[in-house]
C-alpha cells in the first residue's frame, strides 16, 4: 500500500486505538507491516492526515455492513393510486377511503383519481363534489392536501401526503 499515502507524516492511531501522535509515514507503514496489518487513511483532508493501522478487508466489510443497515432503515415514499367513478357505491367508497388511510399511515403519498367517461364529463361538478367529500372524510387523519382537485385529461385528480407533524 506504499504508493497511496502522499504526505510525509501522518497522525497515527494503532490497531488498539492508541494515539501515537504525528509520525513519519515510513515509520507508520513499518509499524503496520510489523503488525501484519494495513495503514489506512481515515481523514485524508486534515493536516497531517489521520491514518489507522487495521485490517483493511475487515474495515471494508464493516463499512459495507453499516451502509446496508442504514439503507434498511430508510423509507422510500411511494405514490399509491386510488381510482373511483363519481357514481360510486357507498361500500366501494368506504373501501377506497380505508385504503387511502392505510397508505397515508404507511407514510406514502396518495393520488386520488375520479374517472369520467363519455357524457359523464358534463357532470364534472359531481366529481368535484365527490373529491371534496373524500377530503372532508380524510380530515380526521394526519394528512395534508398536496395538490387541489383539478382536471387531468378526463379525470379529476388530487394528491394527499402524510402531514409533517403527524
Amino acid at each position: 500500500m506504499n504508493g497511496f499515502i502522499r504526505s510525509k507524516e501522518v497522525r497515527l492511531i494503532d490497531q488498539n486505538g492508541e494515539n501515537h501522535g504525528v509520525v513519519p509515514t515510513s515509520k507508520a507503514l513499518q509499524m503496520a507491516e510489523d503488525a501484519d496489518l494495513d495503514l489506512v487513511l481515515i481523514s485524508p483532508n486534515q493536516a497531517p492526515p489521520v491514518a489507522k493501522i487495521l485490517d483493511y478487508g475487515k474495515y471494508k466489510y464493516e463499512m459495507a455492513k453499516k451502509a446496508k443497515e442504514a439503507k434498511k432503515k430508510q423509507h422510500v415514499v411511494e405514490i399509491k393510486e386510488v381510482k373511483m367513478r363519481y357514481k360510486i357505491d357507498v361500500h366501494d367508497y368506504e373501501v377506497r377511503l380505508k385504503s387511502a388511510k392505510k397508505f397515508i399511515s404507511q407514510g406514502n403519498k396518495v393520488k386520488v383519481v375520479i374517472m369520467l367517461r363519455g357524457r359523464e364529463m358534463q357532470h364534472s361538478n359531481l366529481a368535484f363534489d365527490l373529491a371534496n367529500r373524500f377530503l372532508a372524510d380524510m380530515e380526521k387523519e394526519p394528512v395534508q392536501l398536496e395538490k387541489k382537485p383539478q382536471f387531468e385529461g378526463r379525470n379529476v385528480t388530487f394528491y394527499l401526503a402524510p402531514s409533517s407533524q403527524g
